[in-house]
Order: structure tokens, then C-alpha cells, then sequence
């Protein structure tokens, strides 16, 4: 079957593979997100088939907000707005606006490929976005560079977030040992949304040191994120089976939410969501980590992924 004709037929639309020696990776045109990434044959990231709609936000990209905004409701230059409201049993608007558009493709070769959107005005978000995200492989991994721009002629709100799970060689996460630089958590109350935050120190939230992910739920958003001395922050899975799969974040990315994935039927615990943030969660109400951008004025982030066999 012809690109084109998957890109008709396929959930996610057109399937664009891209190479570097043993890494493999698909982008897709709807929501632009990242479908699948493999290194020497594993499966870096728990991602979805061709035929399938990404589930539980598996590769998404999450503009211009990560996570929750309570209410979908929020005040941005004294001006009320409101969102749909797409996670309803919480009562919240969830992860952007960009998930399920199509993407057009403004830059390809064997080991890269440039995903574009123009995020439009529309009720609850009456704001211009040029939206450029670039994917790249190389001997230091995958590279996801993501550039916003306000297009429109006022300022505008704007957060961003991605949702890669990393994968395991099989069974649960359980097994695997966690390491993440955070100093801190952000408490959340049933819907998702910040309430405090409080520091790692003493509890079972503490992975600084790598230890066993065990029966640990993870649905929090970690923040206070130390760097090392090129400015990035790493979180490493290592797995006995399957090596040590690193995701790390530039300076952009303050935060980092982890989600062991409970009650996602078939997927439960099966991998571990690392997703960048920009923002915390509630950003738009809260302005914890709010970017203001100005007409004309751009954001970039640049989060990625290296793996050791």
C-alpha cells in the first residue's frame, strides 16, 4: 500500500518513518504525534499500531497546554474564556487543542522529519498559533523540537507538553528501576489539579536514587528538577531485559509528569509515561509556569530520548 493510501485509510493518517542506522521512527499527520520508536528492534516506546487511534494520549502532542485546566475555564488580560469540556467525568479540559488535527509535513529526509500546524482562533482560545515540531534521530538518539509562535495580533497564553510512554521488555514497570531528578511533587486533588506542593524527601515519591518502581501508582507532576551541566534533566528507566531508556528535557521544561498508566484497560502499568511540560497542570488559571506570548514572539523546547543496551 501506497503512503498516500495508508495516510486514507489509517486512524492517524499518513505514516512517516524516518531512520538513523538501527533506530526507527513514525510520525503521523494526525496530531502530528509520534507513533512508534525502536532501537536494534526494541520498542523504546509503548506507541500504537498503524490501524489503531492513539489511546491514553500515547505520543501526543499537548498544545497549547499540557494536562488540565479545571472548568476549562480561565482569565488570560482580564477576559474570560471557555473551553470544551473533553474529560467530563472530572470536569476538566485536558491536553490542548492540537491532538486530533491534521499536521502538514514541511520538512523530510532520511532522518528527520518537520511537522507544522496552524492553530486557528476559536471559542475558549481566540488566539493565532504557528506551530513547528522537529523530529530527528542520530547517533545521541531521538531529538523533538517544538516551536510555537503567536501568529495573532494580541498576546496569548501558551503551554506544551508531550506524552511518549517508555516501554519495558515485557510484564509491568514493577520491576524496573526509576530514576528522576526532581526535588519536588505537585499535590493534586481528584480531578488532577494542584492543591500545594511538597518536597520528594521521606516518601515513596523519592527517586533521586534509582531504586524499584515496585507498586508505586504514579500520576504526579514532578517539578525542582535537577540538571546536569549541560542544563538537561534525565529520567532513566533501566530494565533488566531491556537496558536503560533516558528521557530528558531542556531548560523549557520545568516539569515532568509520571503516570504508571492504572485502570487504562490493557495498558495498566505496562509502561511508563514520562511527559515534558512547559507548565504545570492548571497553568491557565493558576499562571504556574504560564508563558505570555507576545505578537510575534516565539517559544522553543527540545525534549528526547537515548537508550543504552
Amino acid at each position: 500500500m501506497t503512503q498516500a493510501a495508508a495516510g486514507q485509510t489509517a486512524p492517524s493518517g499518513l505514516q512517516l518513518e524516518f531512520t538513523f542506522e538501527e533506530q526507527r521512527a513514525v510520525v503521523v499527520e494526525v496530531g502530528g504525534g509520534l507513533r512508534s520508536y525502536s532501537d536494534g528492534g526494541f520498542a523504546v516506546l509503548d506507541g500504537y499500531e498503524a490501524e489503531e487511534m492513539a489511546s491514553a494520549g500515547r505520543g501526543q502532542l499537548l498544545i497549547p497546554w499540557p494536562n488540565r485546566i479545571a472548568d476549562g475555564a480561565y482569565e488570560f488580560d482580564g477576559r474570560r474564556h471557555q473551553l470544551p469540556l473533553d474529560e467530563p467525568e472530572r470536569r476538566n479540559a485536558i491536553h490542548g487543542l492540537v491532538r486530533w488535527s491534521p499536521w502538514n509535513v514541511a520538512g523530510r529526509s532520511a532522518e528527520r522529519v518537520v511537522m507544522e500546524h496552524l492553530l486557528r482562533r476559536r471559542p475558549g482560545y481566540p488566539f493565532t498559533l504557528m506551530l513547528a515540531v522537529e523530529y530527528s534521530l542520530s547517533e545521541a538518539g531521538l531529538s523533538v523540537r517544538t516551536t510555537a509562535t503567536n501568529a495573532g495580533p494580541e498576546p496569548c497564553p501558551y503551554g506544551s507538553g508531550a506524552h511518549p510512554y517508555l516501554q519495558v521488555d515485557g510484564g509491568k514497570v514493577n520491576d524496573a528501576r526509576l530514576r528522576v531528578p526532581a526535588g519536588a511533587v505537585l499535590q493534586a486533588d481528584d480531578r488532577g489539579i494542584p492543591v500545594g506542593r511538597a518536597p520528594v524527601d521521606g516518601t515513596e515519591l523519592d527517586f533521586r536514587e534509582p531504586r524499584r518502581v515496585g507498586t508505586v501508582a504514579l500520576d504526579h507532576a514532578f517539578t525542582d528538577l535537577e540538571r546536569d551541566e549541560d542544563g538537561l534533566a534525565r529520567v532513566e528507566l533501566e530494565h533488566d531485559g531491556s537496558g536503560t531508556s533516558t528521557l530528558w528535557v531542556d531548560e523549557s521544561y520545568p516539569y515532568l509528569m509520571l503516570f504508571t498508566g492504572e485502570g487504562i484497560p490493557g495498558h495498566d502499568r505496562r509502561s511508563l509515561a514520562v511527559e515534558p511540560m512547559t507548565c504545570a497542570p492548571d497553568a491557565f488559571r493558576s499562571g504556574d509556569g504560564l508563558i505570555r506570548l507576545e505578537p510575534g514572539q516565539s517559544h522553543t523546547g527540545t525534549w528526547g530520548i537515548t537508550r543504552r543496551r
